[in-house]
């Protein structure tokens, strides 16, 4: 991907570009033309495993929920309406994995148009699915805190309308990827799929840009309605009468800590980066992108299995989970489907979600 090549190939593609008499040109400073024949190496012996094993658990995993919604649930409730768009746009994401994959291995063999639009579907669904992530803790924080007052408005028609805003964002953010992304030629690396076909200072400046608007639009501000919700959902809990209160808690306390761990080494790293670029040290330290590919990798593992993850912990999917098996197999449905007599209901309460 774009993010795994640094300076030196920006530089490549500007002095590409310089061959017309601007002055401009002429005043750009030398900068170092940094060889990363290493963390290529790096990339190509461990990211291809890694994008194959991601793709195969989004789409196990996603499409496991998918059943569950179908058969069981339908998109009868608000929450299963976000579930099914978090999945959609887990399977996106996923979809591009083994395009990326074949790239580190070897070079772009999937000609340019397909660049354009995995490059850019890439983007969509990774954006999408943070929102939806958000956008899920915001409804499950109005249902448990504002059960009453927001008993009239969590309909269908808000769940597609914030939905259809969720995709209209992530679509304006990803735009820009449609017309930065092209297939070069390389003579060392074969054919490149990235941000190319611009000046060095444009290039630059739409990496900066991607660099801040992933931190702040895509992680800090969703760290921090996170945190809210959390937070608030934890107070009303523990004020109330509930006889597992303790194991919301804890659920609650293993969701804001999973998605802190997985997203904020992978966006610290991309602020460094974008520090390096604006700063006047052009050192060719390999650390940040060897700390890319790790904490990017982290990050991404989560965006495909996160709807297993939200899904499951609940008693009600996991109750469908236990049908699905015992249809399906057979000899397993003693086994998985405890009797009537042994079998626990989920608390339904105005005050809380009944997922927990």
């Amino acid at each position: 991907m774009e993010e795994d090549q640094d300076y030196g190939y920006f530089l490549q593609e500007y002095f590409s570009n310089s061959s017309s008499t601007s002055e401009d040109y002429i005043k750009e400073e030398q900068v170092t033309l940094c060889v990363k024949t290493d963390v290529l190496k790096f990339g190509e012996k461990f990211i291809p495993a890694f994008y194959y094993s991601n793709f195969l658990l989004a789409l196990v995993g996603n499409g496991l929920v998918l059943c569950i919604i179908y058969k069981y649930e339908k998109l009868s409730t608000v929450t299963n309406i976000f579930l099914l768009n978090l999945v959609v746009s887990d399977l996106l994401f996923a979809s591009s994995l083994p395009f990326w994959a074949v790239y580190h291995s070897s070079e772009w063999i999937f000609g340019r148009p397909l660049c354009k639009v995995v490059g850019s579907l890439y983007f969509l669904s990774f954006y999408s699915s943070i929102l939806f992530l958000t956008l899920m803790t915001f409804d499950r924080y109005l249902a448990v805190v504002h059960a009453i007052t927001a008993a009239q408005s969590r309909r269908k028609a808000y769940a597609f309308a914030s939905s259809a805003v969720v995709w209209v964002i992530s679509l304006v953010a990803s735009v820009k990827d449609v017309f930065l992304h092209d297939v070069r030629e390389d003579g060392e690396n074969g054919k490149l799929c990235e941000e190319t076909g611009y000046s060095y200072n444009t290039l630059v400046k739409w990496k900066l840009f991607g660099y801040y608007q992933q931190f702040l639009l895509f992680f800090l501000l969703p760290l921090v309605i996170v945190l809210y919700c959390y937070a608030r959902i934890t107070v009303r809990i523990m004020n109330t009468r509930m006889r597992e209160r303790c194991r919301a808690v804890k659920l609650i306390f293993v969701i804001i800590i999973t998605f802190f761990i997985c997203w904020t080494p992978y966006n610290v790293v991309i602020l460094l980066r974008a520090q390096r670029i604006t700063s006047e040290d052009k050192s060719c330290s390999d650390d940040l992108d060897y700390a890319l590919y790790v904490t990017r990798n982290i990050a991404y593992l989560y965006c495909c299995i996160c709807p297993v993850f939200y899904t499951f912990v609940g008693k009600k999917f996991q109750n469908h989970f236990r049908k699905l098996l015992g249809t399906r197999i057979p000899c397993l449905k003693s086994v998985v489907l405890p009797s009537q007599s042994s079998r626990t209901t989920s608390f339904r309460s105005p005050n809380t979600v009944n997922d927990y």
